[in-house]
């Protein structure tokens, strides 16, 4: 049963790992950059008593800009 639960979440990251190996050096930095900002403006935003929401789509966004402008 407990193999039942975890088959689906286990599928899914490896569907997002395969969907990733033809992306550009620019396009995974982007990602990344947007995955590790959600993450910690999320993180922040709640911390600091804030909506957690919007503070993972402000980080997001400022993670995907950064990504993009410090690749090469």
């Amino acid at each position: 049963m407990r193999l039942t639960k975890l088959l689906p979440g286990i599928l899914l990251v490896v569907m997002l790992i395969a969907g990733c190996s033809g992306m550009s050096s620019t396009t995974k930095r982007t990602a990344g950059g947007a995955a590790i900002g959600a993450g910690a403006g999320a993180g922040v935003a709640a911390l600091a008593g804030g909506n957690a929401w919007v503070g993972a789509g402000v980080g997001a966004a400022a993670g995907a800009l950064t990504g993009y402008m410090t690749s090469d």
